[in-house]
């Protein structure tokens, strides 16, 4: 394959990915007594026997690098009404993105009110994929609300309508 045909296929790929619909979450956790967070998209559950997920994040990411040294993490797994957290976790800043965030310590890590569910998580493992390390998780709390979800769509937000029985 030559250069301009990887190029034309990440783009593709890039296009391809944009049309699935995601659930949105901020990562979170706690290192010398300071919150970190980042949005991610890319986080599904993995086992339920034991209860498990996994997160997807990029290998350079400042987020993975306290995860790694703490051995904790949790999964905010936003409400449709939370589109500004979303994108404020989305920015760089570290510890400044929780600056007028509410958060309170929830099984050592930050958990943020209001969201439509939180799993407080272990880590089981760090697998290499790609520019991405996958971290499983071990699941110790979880919540969960009724709140209709925050998904991630052709790049932009919107959330979850379930369709009606009267389509054909």
């Amino acid at each position: 394959m030559t250069v301009s045909q990887a190029d034309d296929l990440q783009s593709v790929f890039r296009s391809t990915m944009a049309g699935v619909c995601t659930p949105v979450a901020v990562v979170t956790t706690i290192w010398q007594n300071l919150p970190f967070g980042t949005t991610v998209n890319a986080f599904a559950s993995l086992s339920m026997d034991p209860p498990m997920v996994l997160v997807s994040m990029d290998r350079r990411s400042e987020l993975l690098a306290r995860i790694k040294e703490s051995g904790l993490f949790g999964l905010n797994i936003l409400a449709s009404h939370q589109s500004d957290l979303a994108s404020n976790f989305a920015k760089k800043g570290g510890t400044g993105k929780f600056a007028e965030v509410e958060w309170e310590l929830d099984t050592g890590v930050p958990k943020i009110p209001g969201s439509n569910g939180f799993l407080g998580c272990e880590v089981a493992e760090l697998v290499e994929a790609g520019d991405h390390v996958v971290v499983l998780g071990c699941v110790r709390r979880a919540d969960a609300s009724a709140r209709p979800p925050l998904t991630y769509h052709s790049r932009g937000f919107g959330t979850y309508i379930g369709l009606s029985e009267d389509l054909e």
